[in-house]
């Protein structure tokens, strides 16, 4: 894999325009910065329905995620030339072992297609949106993103699972951990809003959305993570079942479950919507549970209380809390979750103003609260554009 290559012309770092591709199995999702002009196509080969900051466009004739990002790159040549953009940045879920950003490359490909059995529902997706965006794009510096990155740095007793330890160096089955870009981000932001180094802090990261996953940061590397070998364990989350116990799916499997079924139970019919059986929404949740629904106030609870166990465990891991970060759609704007989810945690030194949290202020801890709790909007984008910047743009001057 092409390593980091040093950055000769830092001046264009936070100027040059960069587009950034999240390609899912049937969407594209393209923004651009530092213009932050943004485009979305979904149900591509299907239906296909689209959007566009620029205005409306005409989505009709998608049928391939190539179609999807030429019809995004017509709308954008209307404001911009594309002979504009720099370098393009891929977010891409599973890198495996890979600790930075990384230049694309032929061998960058095959290792990203390795690790297609660890993230299948994503990874193949990603691969397309890059081979795609290399075919229209040739001759600018595409960069991979991925969402491991940031937790290279647990230790092993962190990482190791208790299994026999081949299936470790033989087959790389560890934890991995994900949202790396979005933890990396929001403890940047919220260090520098506290004006102290994120190196001096102990800090519980919340990405609470659809995928949830909390990360332990401690000296500005991340030392414990909720997700594993794949994005399904840990918090509960909109469909997907986090933590549960391996013999309960040996149970499943051995009464005639298939692992094509087990896979969908797991990733499609559990979390939030499979134990409600109302939605994943948090919001379709909360009025189910005002009206009486005990499933959907069971879900609520769940939810709230394995980010309760969560922390806890984590401020045991650092031997300390200094701050708690939410982020990502429930975490920013739930704030029922917020004090469900922190209310018993008075006794670690956490408490909460009920007016900053109603009101969805960036600190809701109350000004004598031990430990600092602030609401930081996750913006995956910008972190993976500041990545792409640093690895194409050292790279593209680098070479001219």
């Amino acid at each position: 894999m092409t390593q980091r290559p040093p950055i000769t012309h830092p001046d264009l770092l936070d100027t040059a325009t960069v587009l950034i591709i999240n390609a899912g199995s049937s969407s594209l999702k393209v923004k651009v910065l530092p213009q932050n002009h943004s485009f979305l196509i979904e149900r591509i080969g299907q239906t296909p329905v689209g959007n566009s900051s620029l205005g409306e466009m005409d989505v009709s004739a998608v049928a391939s995620h190539e179609d999807a990002l030429l019809c995004c790159l017509q709308k954008l040549s209307e404001v911009l030339a594309l002979s504009d953009i720099k370098a393009v940045g891929h977010r891409v879920v599973h890198g495996g072992k890979a600790a930075n950003a990384q230049l694309i490359d032929d061998a960058l490909i095959a290792h990203i297609e390795a690790l297609v059995p660890f993230a299948p529902l994503h990874n193949p997706a990603h691969l397309e949106g890059i081979r795609v965006a290399r075919r229209l794009l040739p001759d600018v510096a595409h960069v991979a993103v991925f969402d491991t990155s940031f937790h290279q740095t647990l230790p092993e007793k962190a990482h190791v699972y208790g299994l026999p330890y081949e299936l470790y160096e033989q087959e790389g089955v560890r934890v991995y951990g994900f949202h790396g870009t979005s933890h990396d981000y929001v403890s940047r932001k919220a260090a520098q809003a506290l004006n102290t180094p994120r190196e001096h802090l102990k800090i519980v990261s919340l990405h609470l959305g659809n995928g949830s996953s909390a990360a332990a940061i401690m000296n500005g590397r991340s030392v414990d993570t909720s997700m594993g070998l794949t994005p399904l364990d840990g918090l509960l989350m909109g469909t997907r079942s986090g933590s549960i116990d391996p013999g309960a799916l040996l149970y499943l499997l051995r009464q005639g479950y298939t692992t094509e079924t087990l896979d969908a139970l797991l990733n499609k019919q559990s979390g939030l919507n499979g134990v409600s059986g109302v939605s994943n929404d948090m919001r379709d949740l909360r009025n189910a549970a005002n009206e009486g629904n005990h499933r959907a106030k069971l879900a609520l609870d769940i939810f709230c209380y394995r980010i309760q166990k969560t922390i806890g465990a984590y401020a045991a891991a650092m031997s300390g809390l200094d701050l708690i970060i939410f982020t990502a759609g429930i975490g920013e704007n739930d704030a029922h979750t917020r004090a469900q989810s922190l209310k018993p945690l008075r006794f670690l030194g956490v408490h909460i103003d009920e007016t900053k949290n109603m009101t969805h202020q960036q600190t809701i801890s109350t000004n004598n609260s031990p430990v600092t709790v602030m609401v930081i909007p996750t913006n995956e984008e910008k972190m993976i554009a500041t990545e792409t910047r640093v690895v194409g743009l050292g790279a593209v001057m680098q070479v001219g």
